[in-house]
């Protein structure tokens, strides 16, 4: 691996920096979180050559998120479900802007 390499894993929101271990330590939360927003499918931890959970910078974010609705007195269930219905929403969104500007392109022009 060279130095070009590693600089580019420090700046990947993707890579699977973190044990499951520091990613609660850096949550203030404990390992059995991050378990149960796993096990609600709200984030899928990479895995190690050995097994182990590994957590990119951003699905620490999307479990920061669940664990302030947790935090409000929700259930991590009904947590991790607003969330992935909120992504749903924008996405769709997205895509809704996407085809209003492709069916007027003096719209495309004003946003």
């Amino acid at each position: 691996m060279t130095a070009e390499d590693s600089l580019s894993r420090i700046d990947d929101d993707d890579y699977p920096a973190h044990t499951m271990g520091r990613a609660a330590e850096l949550l203030g939360t404990t390992p059995a979180f991050l378990r149960a927003i796993g096990e609600a499918r709200l984030i899928t931890p990479l895995r190690s050559e050995g097994g182990h959970r590994r957590y990119s910078r951003y699905r620490l974010k999307i479990a920061a998120r669940a664990r302030e609705l947790v935090d409000q007195g929700m259930p991590v269930d009904a947590a991790c479900r607003i969330i992935i219905l909120e992504d749903q929403l924008e996405e769709a969104r997205r895509i809704n802007e996407e085809h209003a500007n492709a069916a007027d392109p003096h719209r495309a022009a004003e946003t």
